[in-house]
């Protein structure tokens, strides 16, 4: 069970108690939009509309092609606005079971559009999988929430969106889900670097020990997952991110549907895997709000060694209009993950052992004489040389509770709206490993083996407040943002019984032998971001704002034999932002941007200024700078009835590269503290394309160039320097290229893709480069649409790595080194072999 701290449980409880209240107490009325939308071409008007109503309208830009619309402005309920925007278009408008919006070819727009007509006809699937951006002044692309929903149940979205140009993912699970080894880079910038969104609030930076969020995976259940955009470069000034140095990533939620509906699912597959999933849609109420809620609950084992993977989530959400001029959102989410870990490995295990090599967690006995025998300094049993060629189990537990509530609203002013959204967000849990290094206690149980914990604890709370004027050829937009953020985090050790078999390992343990450290971390985030989007003529568009970021973090010590208690600031007062969009014609456009970006401290006993002694916080406290990048792109893109494409180039400065690094024997205490090293650049081609060949044929296909090299060298402590300016950054291979041959004719449906990666490198001297791969996947499915018991009914298969490639997979989940030219360093994952997945699901009603 969760046990929350009262404010933040109380908070929850009175946003659950506002979603359940009765329909009486609103207004049934449809809400109204205050609308002023120009004469222009149909997709930037559904584009706006989508974004005004916050409601998923899904189009291909190929199908809507040249039409235009007539201008709206005034108040209009939102189907009325669609079917104005649409009417006489020839195009056919449905919404599917999820409540998404389709337009699509294929027939006339009725005079009517009852609302359960239309959700009870055949779902319509929408053209293009991946959205090219079509229409932004910046490099961005959109996966649609169908190409997500083709993924096996359970897939992490970051390993969809690997089929972005410029996009690497990496996990050692088939599915993308494990933590330890989730690994995301975008144009040679690390997980850590990038920003993370759901619904508009902010995830972290979503490294493994994340200190001011948690995975998307834990935030939202992969069927609720709405459309993934991704903005390589230059995210949007409002992103709610202090880590988006390279980008960012923003999720969605679907909302409840208009009509009553059960949705169930069961997935089973390879290394035992199996998924339940159900979904309850409640329609529209007599007070005019709808919700849903859903729980599933995952179990996996491991696809080598012993362990499982094991995950249970509910979603909430509540939309209820508030008259004509309010809208309030109500999201809950609630998370349990408990997941045994994969060995780390290095290049001289693998060849030893092999890629299956992992964890002895079937044999205690073992793992015991292996502790003993290092500790008495004896010779370890064969074929083991040292305590770190395994362990006898390692994983992680993570409890999470999320919420938002969120008011969409038209002010009285014409032409001004506005959003404001109260989130917050509590975590903890313990990452374990049984360390064979600090024995237990002969009176707590006397094992050579003792569980050693890192824990967390996080309370984080938020408003997120925009609000938009729409005037003439302007668009103007301010936005504030605020974080409190307290985390605690500490390492302890706990005892094991010798000779005895733990029964659970992964839980929630109590009353350490020992605490090596804890300490508590606040850090207060301040943003504020103004902007205005200017149609000059009815060709050309510029945007033009910017964004002022004030991140204050402190430390205090609970318990440390090297105590540091301190504060710092990372602050820029103006960030700007710029990007022109050019449309020659209804099939030609060419875009270019620049942004600047800043980071924040981490706020961290892990890494970050506070990962030191106060003597090394002392000495590097006024020296630091935090870590920015200027970014320039430059793009074309085209499209017609059968063809997306998009063509980019970039140019990247990463700007006071942090680093931890031993400095001076001098500073009494200190062994790493952070510095500055130098910078970064980052060049490079993305290309991109949907071909239509056929009628229910697509063919899709990316490829980019990333040269991200490092441009000074770093002097060691002992004064040497490590030449490693001109080396490719690590973990960022050079060359990516995706394709995917696709076939969906609205009942049966199959897609067959690769990826290709060059190599790699997890050493800052680049001399342990690891080989290029590539990796096949295929997956089908049938729908059945007959009247019957089968009807709603779709059964899909998805098979992962589809020859059985071994391979690495996440680099650096310990760090990177400077070298390592006997390949002795543990920081690799292999990838999973050939996995094979099977799901059945049913819409009810």
């Amino acid at each position: 069970m969760l046990r929350l701290r009262p404010s933040f449980r109380q908070a929850m409880l009175a946003a659950t108690i506002f979603a359940s209240l009765p329909d009486s107490a609103f207004s049934a009325t449809p809400p109204s939009l205050e609308l002023h939308i120009g004469s222009q071409s149909l997709s930037s008007a559904l584009a706006e509309l989508s974004r005004i109503s916050h409601q998923d309208i899904l189009f291909s830009e190929a199908a809507l092609g040249s039409r235009t619309t007539p201008a709206l402005n005034g108040k209009y309920t939102f189907d009325e606005a669609l079917r104005r925007l649409t009417q006489n278009s020839g195009l056919l408008v449905s919404r599917d079971v999820s409540g998404a919006i389709t337009v699509k070819t294929g027939g006339a727009l009725p005079k009517k559009t009852p609302r359960p007509v239309a959700e009870k006809s055949t779902p319509v699937r929408e053209e293009a999988m991946v959205v090219l951006g079509t229409g932004q002044s910046r490099q961005v692309q959109t996966l649609s929430r169908s190409e997500l929903h083709k993924a096996a149940p359970g897939t992490s979205p970051l390993a969809v969106l690997s089929e972005l140009p410029g996009v690497n993912f990496q996990s050692s699970d088939p599915l993308g889900a494990y933590e330890w080894a989730q690994q995301i880079t975008v144009r040679g910038f690390f997980t850590d670097q990038l920003g993370y969104t759901l619904d508009g609030i902010p995830l972290g930076n979503m490294q493994y020990r994340n200190n001011n969020g948690l995975a998307i995976g834990r935030a939202l259940e992969t069927e609720n997952n709405g459309p993934v955009t991704l903005a390589q470069g230059t995210g949007g000034l409002g992103t709610a991110s202090t880590s988006n140095l390279g980008g960012t990533i923003q999720f969605s939620s679907i909302d409840p549907t208009d009509h009553y509906g059960l949705d169930v699912s069961g997935t089973v597959g390879s290394s035992n895997t199996w998924r339940g999933f159900v979904r309850l849609n409640s329609g529209i109420l007599p007070g005019g709000g709808k919700f849903y809620a859903s729980y599933d609950y995952q179990y996996a084992d491991k696809w080598k060694g012993w362990g499982q993977q094991k995950q249970q989530q509910l979603n909430f959400k509540y939309i209820q209009p508030l008259g004509d001029a309010v809208k309030a959102t109500t999201y809950l989410d609630f998370d349990d993950r408990r997941e045994d870990d994969y060995l780390d490995l290095s290049t001289s295990l693998i060849k030893r052992f092999g890629y299956n090599h992992d964890d002895i967690s079937n044999n205690y006995k073992l793992a015991e004489q292996i502790a003993r025998a290092y500790q008495a300094g004896q010779t370890l049993p064969s074929p083991y040389t040292s305590p770190d060629d395994t362990y006898y189990r390692g994983g992680g537990v993570r409890q999470d509770m999320v919420g938002y509530e969120k008011f969409d609203y038209h002010l009285l002013l014409p032409h001004l709206t506005g959003s404001t959204t109260v989130y917050g967000h509590y975590d903890r849990g313990p990452g374990t490993w049984s360390d064979p290094y600090d024995p237990t206690p002969a009176n707590l149980g006397g094992s050579p083996l003792s569980v050693s914990t890192t824990e967390y604890r996080m309370q984080r709370e938020g408003v997120l407040t925009s609000l938009a004027y729409q005037r003439w050829n302007h668009k103007i937009e301010a936005g504030f943002w605020f974080e409190n953020n307290l985390f605690s985090q500490a390492a302890k050790l706990y005892p094991l019984q010798e000779g005895v078999t733990p029964s659970n390992f992964q839980r929630f343990y109590e009353n350490p032998f020992a605490v090596q450290w804890q300490y508590t971390f606040r850090t207060h985030v301040y943003q504020f971001h103004l902007e205005d989007s200017w149609s000059i003529t009815p060709k050309l568009r510029v945007n033009a704002g910017f964004k002022s970021l004030v991140s204050t973090s402190s430390v205090t010590t609970a318990q440390s034999a090297n105590p540091i208690n301190a504060s710092i600031s990372a602050s820029n007062g103006f960030l700007p932002q710029v990007g022109v969009l050019y449309r020659f014609n209804r099939h030609h456009e060419i875009f270019a941007d620049f942004a600047r970006n800043m980071s924040a401290y981490t706020a961290s006993a892990s890494t970050g200024p506070f990962s030191t002694t106060q003597a090394g916080f002392s000495y590097i406290h006024n020296k630091l700078k935090p870590e920015t990048t200027n970014t320039e792109e430059l793009g074309y893109r085209f499209h017609n009835d059968s063809v997306q494409a998009s063509l980019t180039s970039y140019y990247v400065d990463f700007e006071n590269r942090l680093l931890a690094s031993s400095m001076s024997s001098v500073i009494v205490g200190n062994q790493n503290v952070l510095e500055n090293v130098g910078s970064v650049t980052s060049r490079g081609v993305e290309a991109a394309a949907t071909w239509r060949f056929f009628r229910n044929w697509s063919l899709y296909g990316a490829w980019s160039y990333n040269d991200a090299h490092y441009n000074d060298n770093i002097k060691s402590s002992d004064g040497s320097i490590l030449r490693i300016s001109g080396k490719q950054v690590v973990a960022a291979p050079r060359n990516i290229g995706n394709f995917k041959l696709a076939y969906d004719d609205g009942t049966i449906w199959g897609q067959f893709g690769g990826q290709y990666m060059s190599r790699r490198f997890y050493t800052f001297l680049n001399d342990s480069p690891l080989p290029g791969r590539v990796l096949f996947n295929l997956s089908a499915g049938y729908r059945f649409h007959r009247p019957g018991i089968l009807k709603g009914l779709e059964a899909q298969v998805n098979v992962v790595n589809l020859f059985d490639k071994g391979y690495i997979s996440s680099i650096g989940t310990t760090g990177f080194k400077n070298s390592d030219p006997t390949g002795a360093y543990q920081t690799l994952q292999a990838g999973a072999p050939r996995q094979v997945f099977f799901t059945l699901s049913k819409h009810f009603f």
